[in-house]
């Protein structure tokens, strides 16, 4: 009974043409802003940041790193009638960002797959960002109660294209023409080990309040 008085109240708030809400998923945590001019279809704007730390090998190395998620975005929001679901695709402003630094590699870090001593090599930075503006399209299902309180869940890709990766050392070896070779093969591998993130799996939980 309560999944059917969902979906019910679900269709029901085509007068509440306003609404603010929160929300948490895979791109942080978010605030969120809607205006439906017609009683299908809506538009949202919102922001979401968070930061996340690790610390792992990517490209052969081990890293101290931080994936920063930085978004902005538009989407425009089909709504089917008589449903709580709908089709949504937009457009964000991506600041997502990886930062990492070389952790302990013991006394020999491999660059690039060749061998050299630590100490020589000094600290390994890099970094990679994505495509400033991403495109977005997903599904969601927007559940409403007593005309005011709203739930939303969100299920999309966002498309962040290929990293732009940049890799840096400030050891003695810098500069030298053989280290700054396996430099540029370390930075192809971390930014292969990167592409993962190209299509950004997005799943959201919000929860907003409507106004008429």
């Amino acid at each position: 009974m309560l999944a059917l008085a969902l979906v019910a109240a679900g269709t029901a708030n085509a007068d509440n043409n306003f609404g603010i809400g929160v929300k948490a998923g895979t791109l942080g945590l978010g605030v969120e802003g809607t205006w439906r001019p017609l009683p299908y279809l809506d538009i949202r704007v919102g922001a979401n940041q968070y930061d996340f730390s690790d610390n792992g090998v990517y490209g052969g190395i081990n890293y101290d790193a931080e994936l920063s998620l930085d978004t902005y975005y538009v989407t425009g929001n089909f709504r089917f009638p008589l449903s709580p679901f709908r089709v949504t695709a937009g457009a964000f402003s991506n600041g997502n960002e990886f930062n990492a630094s070389s952790a302990d590699n013991g006394a020999i870090i491999f660059v690039g797959g060749d061998p050299y001593p630590a100490d020589a090599v000094g600290t390994v930075t890099s970094g990679a960002s994505f495509g400033s503006t991403s495109p977005y399209v997903g599904v969601g299902y927007d559940f409403t109660l007593f005309g005011k309180v709203g739930m939303n869940l969100d299920f999309g890709v966002l498309w962040q294209g290929s990293p732009d990766v940049l890799i840096a050392a400030d050891g003695i070896l810098a500069g030298d023409p053989t280290f700054d070779a396996s430099l540029e093969a370390e930075r192809l591998a971390l930014e292969d080990d990167l592409s993962d993130f190209k299509a950004w799996p997005v799943i959201s939980l919000g929860f907003v309040v409507n106004f008429l």
